[in-house]
């Protein structure tokens, strides 16, 4: 009788027991096995946590590196240069670039700079400047022109100074990724034959563009231009406008010349819509050489 109810209570425990594991099962229960598993990753993320701060404890704390100011970093003939130019001082342009001559700290004849903040908003399409001129002496710089346009067009576009005027062979050089150019100009029956290269003439500057002169049906006069000295400027998203002007082996007449030219034609640059200072200010430096305030006459 005694075992009979034994037996019977193990049958109990049995059906109790598969009833659980049913209703374990049912409630979305993770399996044994699943359990350890999640136990030991969770110990072996602990091992690593208390590693980590164990080598953090112990290494020691250097000391932060000294940050030298800018001067202090740059060369001594730049230092030196840096003393003769008074910062409290808005000098001429004139005597900006006589001083800009005279401090240039290269070997070389250096490219003299001019760098003109203004007051327009970049995003305005009306604000944002872009255009060209002809400096009067050129810029110092031997600029290779290539044309992309019809057959008869690249014969006038040779024989007007043009370094690359072609057609089929353009686009296979293009095709390889090779530019072995300053300037692009097109006609604008040939830019859609340009529109797949946007992204390898785009960042480089090189795509051709009407502002820039360089979409023209009159290649002649474009390719001559180029070629005489003829730069483009344009306002960064900065608000600043960045252009080379010569080299310190031009005389500073010829300096002066082109300087006021560009200057002018930013002048002449004002958006309609603007409103407060345009030119907010102007330095003149070398590509190596610090930089000097100029007198401001061109509001």
């Amino acid at each position: 009788m005694t075992e009979d109810k034994g037996q019977n209570n193990e049958e109990v425990v049995a059906i109790e027991t598969v009833e659980v594991s049913e209703k374990f099962a049912k409630a979305g229960k993770k399996s044994k096995k699943h359990v350890e598993e999640v136990k030991a990753e969770e110990k072996r993320k602990a091992r690593a946590a208390e590693n980590k701060l164990a080598e953090l404890e112990v290494k020691p704390k250097g000391e932060k590196p000294v940050t030298r100011p800018v001067l202090e970093r740059r060369g001594k003939k730049y230092q030196a240069a840096y003393k003769d130019i008074d910062r409290t001082k808005l000098y001429s342009l004139a005597e900006a670039i006589a001083l800009a001559v005279k401090t240039n700290p290269a070997k070389f004849a250096a490219t003299l700079e001019i760098h003109a903040r203004l007051g327009v908003d970049p995003r305005q399409a009306d604000q944002n400047i872009r255009t060209t001129l002809v400096l009067p002496h050129g810029n110092g710089k031997e600029v290779r022109v290539a044309v992309f346009a019809p057959e008869d067009e690249c014969k006038k576009a040779k024989a007007a100074g043009a370094d690359i005027a072609e057609d089929a062979e353009f686009i296979k050089q293009l095709e390889k990724g090779t530019i072995n150019f300053d300037i692009l100009i097109s006609t604008p029956a040939y830019m859609p034959k340009l529109g797949k290269f946007a992204r390898l003439l785009g960042p480089k500057g090189l795509m051709p563009n009407p502002k820039a002169g360089t979409v023209t049906n009159d290649i002649e006069k474009a390719v001559k231009e180029s070629k005489a000295g003829k730069v483009e400027y344009r306002v960064d998203k900065q608000a600043i406008v960045h252009i080379g002007v010569g080299k310190t082996n031009f005389t500073e007449a010829q300096l002066l010349e082109n300087a006021t030219a560009f200057l002018e034609s930013l002048k002449s640059m004002k958006p309609a819509s603007l409103k407060g200072q345009y030119i907010k200010s102007i330095f003149i430096s070398t590509t190596m050489g610090p930089s000097i305030a100029v007198e401001n006459i061109y509001n």
